[in-house]
């Protein structure tokens, strides 16, 4: 792949005509994508037309094919649901209905289609590209085209998005719709779990899912359930008695609450459905529990769409008009996914075809190949769910003499707790004794320290903040006391779960090791703080959910000045020097500008930027919103912009401003971190037991070069283990940030959606990949 960087201008869309349709099943983010898709189009000049109704609208045509303007898709973004419509299409699926589906387009020039919709939808688009030559001639042969008509349309490229909330197609980490679905999910558990504890209560979740076992498998994960069922691994023979013991022994260990979750199309090991009612009735029946069946149902597919939804179906919209205007007749259909962080493009039939064997697999009671064929992601999540939920009887625990202590350090981040609960859990698993640190270096000098168990963390993954208690202190006037500690709790292994103070605590103790030997162990570090400012990792644990309650509030804010007079908002965020929570809300809330500190700006540029917003504001555009990075410019500040907006817009808008502040920080924690919490931590504590096994001579451990002090992080598509002393060079010490940071490559996507003129690098973006099948052993290293 060429290095430099390649940017887009060149590839003028003019002449060409795209198509934009929703398909099959709704979810939320649609509207996302299908707003990036009409403004991406129009940016590179091609025009963009509405296709309302799905495949039905292609079929009947007349005003169902629309051209749209810029202002078509505006305020669409956090709407659920799609606003052009969907609908299943029986005469889609005849020749006849796809000659007159080809007669609509030709007759307004498309010959470009985005088709955002499930595999069947996609099938369906694939088929109709492969016969596009067919259906010309045979409209020229009956008169209603001419032959130049067949010559100028010869060709129809399709490009595909995955609009599904069970996340069952192959070949992407995350479909459009899966993560508000599994909000709307957490968000009922998390109601559940209260009345429940008042009650002593079990209660069977039935969540969707008829093929496909994700939303129940994360879920559970993210709530902690204690037992769940899904198509692609169905329980052993025998699991009623083994579902009814572990129930019982949670009871005993007074654990006031069970909750089970079965996915619609749960089955037993011989294909025979497992139905919410018929665990309730086994439940009840065996253990006499209050049992209570909650059937979540079409609340999933509901609601607004979450921040990493809107983000994903944006970078997915423009992706696809990139591939669309790249296409030649020769490129095979493809389909616009994710992979770790990265948009990729993959061939659509590839992915079709292996979503297809996965159905076929389970269908033939090959489980264990369904789940490989779901990819790394299902499988990781399948595993450290096992890992997690089953405790096993003390007697058959190795017993490795290792004490591993586990501290939170820094502010508190939502997701902190999960960290802690996986962290735990998996170090018991592998024999060691856990002992939980409180309030962070300052209490670990105090000698506050406990040993922890595996019941000790339950339920804690819902909870927001740190239950461990968390400070910024850090460890460098503590270093003697820190020692006695170690020497006194005979600590082998540090995890510290933290931001940049935990990354600057860990540079702290590996320093020390020349004077101490008591630091000389495994130390690990996994990343967690709403600013997202941890050098060597992509994520960090609290961002997502701190994204969230921006998106959520500024969603809110739009709303307040719907029906009155035009208004622009001004919203400060909090992420120190780090501009990421600016700059993502900005994209995930659909702003006109972001203000952070890493891209510099001037008193000219404030000043091109209020001219723009009053032209916008000029036309049917009612709302405008600015983001501003609490620390970007000490100058410019949060009061002089508004009240530069306020001047400059005299006349044409108003303005009001928000201090989002510590809001940002608190709440329940998204699936995202709840899941990327558990699974990242999880896979920390094995690093550790590793670790501990290489550095055991002579009856202790020791442990003193660099590899022995590492920060695990998402980097691109894979979990990667970083020693802290090789980050330093990554590091902007003076304000606390990565030198460089992946996510202001995808500034100009928010100013081109803002409709501003700009440069956007796809070096990134473009080549065909194949559908990988990985290894066993690329599934350990693998992705989240």
């Amino acid at each position: 792949m060429d290095h430099q960087p390649k940017f887009f201008e060149n590839l003028s869309g003019t002449g060409k005509a795209i198509g934009v349709l929703t398909s099959g099943g709704d979810a939320q983010g649609m509207n996302a994508a299908v707003r990036a898709v009409v403004r991406m189009g129009i940016y590179v000049k091609a025009k963009v037309y509405f296709v309302y109704e799905g495949y039905q609208g292609m079929v009947d045509g007349g005003d169902n094919i629309v051209e749209v303007s810029w202002e078509s898709v505006s305020s669409i973004l956090q709407v659920g649901g799609t606003v052009i419509g969907s609908a299943r299409c029986k005469s889609f699926r005849t020749r006849e209905g796809r000659l007159q589906a080809a007669y609509n387009l030709v007759q307004r020039g498309i010959t470009n289609l985005c088709v955002i919709g499930g595999d069947g939808s996609l099938t369906g688009a694939n088929l109709f590209r492969e016969e596009w030559s067919g259906l010309l001639e045979e409209l020229a042969q009956k008169g209603k085209i001419d032959e130049e008509a067949v010559k100028k349309y010869a060709y129809l490229n399709i490009v595909g998005m995955v609009g599904s909330i069970d996340n069952d197609f192959c070949g992407t980490d995350m479909t459009i719709g899966t993560d508000s679905a599994l909000h709307r999910i957490i968000e009922v558990v998390d109601a559940i779990m209260t009345t429940a504890q008042s009650h002593q209560r079990t209660f069977v979740l039935e969540v969707m899912g008829r093929h496909c076992g994700y939303l129940a498998l994360v879920s559970a994960l993210a709530c902690g359930a204690d037992w769940v069922f899904i198509p692609e691994y169905p329980p052993e023979e025998g699991w009623e008695d083994t579902m009814c013991v572990k129930l019982s022994e949670n009871r005993a260990r007074k654990k006031r609450l069970n909750i089970i979750i079965v996915a619609e199309g749960a089955i037993d090991c011989h294909n025979k459905p497992i139905t919410s009612e018929k665990v309730k009735d086994l439940v009840v029946q065996r253990l006499g529990f209050d049992t209570r069946v909650t059937i979540l149902g079409h609340v999933q597919r509901g609601g607004t769409p979450s921040a990493f939804d809107r983000i994903l179906a944006s970078r997915m919209g423009v992706e696809a008009v990139l591939a669309l205007l790249e296409a030649t007749p020769a490129t095979p259909a493809c389909v616009v996914s994710l992979s770790g962080n990265q948009a990729v493009r993959l061939p659509l039939m590839e992915c079709v075809q292996m979503t297809q064997e996965v159905q076929k697999a389970m269908d033939e009671g090959r489980f264990v190949e369904a789940v490989r064929l779901r990819g790394r992601s299902f499988e990781n999540n399948l595993n450290t769910y096992k890992l997690l939920s089953h405790k096993r009887p003390d007697a058959e625990l190795p017993k490795t003499n290792f004490n591993v202590a586990v501290l939170n350090v820094g502010a508190p981040a939502a997701g902190m707790n999960a960290a802690v609960r996986a962290a735990v859990r998996v170090g018991i698993t592998e024999g060691h004794k856990m002992f939980a640190v409180i309030d962070g270096f300052e209490g670990f000098a105090r000698g506050k320290i406990k040993e922890i168990s595996w019941g000790d963390v339950g339920g804690w993954t819902g909870q927001g903040g740190s239950i461990l208690g968390t400070k910024r202190t850090l460890p460098a006037k503590y270093l003697e006391k820190i020692a006695d500690q170690m020497r006194t709790n005979n600590i082998n292994a540090l995890m510290v779960i933290g931001g940049f103070e935990a990354y600057l605590g860990l540079l702290e103790l590996s320093a020390a090791r020349e004077k101490y030997d008591e630091f000389c162990v495994p130390m690990v570090m996994v990343p967690a703080t709403v600013s997202n400012n941890v050098p060597g990792s992509d994520f960090s644990i609290g961002a997502d959910t701190a994204l969230n309650t921006i998106t959520d509030t500024c969603d809110r804010i739009k709303q307040s000045a719907s029906g009155t007079k035009r208004r622009v908002f001004i919203i400060e965020t909090m992420g120190g020097y780090c501009g990421y929570l600016a700059n993502m809300g900005a994209l995930a809330a659909g702003a006109d500008a972001a203000y952070i500190f890493e891209e510099q700006f001037d008193i000219r540029e404030l000043q091109a930027n209020v001219e723009h917003l009053t032209e916008k504001m000029k036309t049917s555009i009612q709302r405008g919103l600015v983001l501003r990075n609490e620390n970007c410019n000490e100058n410019y500040t949060t009061d002089f912009i508004y009240q530069l907006y306020s001047e400059e817009g005299k006349g044409v808008f108003d303005c009001r401003k928000n201090v989002l502040g510590h809001m940002q920080q608190g709440g329940a924690p998204s699936p995202f971190d709840r899941n990327f919490g558990t699974k990242i931590s999880a896979k920390a504590m094995q690093w550790i037991s590793k670790k501990l096994k290489e550095t055991y001579r002579k009856g202790k451990v020791f442990a003193n070069t660099d590899d022995s002090v590492c920060l695990l992080g998402m980097r691109r598509r894979n979990l990667v283990f970083q020693p802290v002393a090789e980050l330093k060079t990554e590091t902007d010490f003076v304000h606390r940030i990565p030198k460089e940071q992946w996510w202001l490559k995808l500034r100009p996507l928010m100013k081109i959606l803002a409709k501003y003129k700009t440069s956007y690098d796809v070096s990134d973006s473009g080549q065909l990949e194949h559908v990988a099948m990985h290894s066993p052993k690329e599934a350990e290293t693998g992705a989240i």
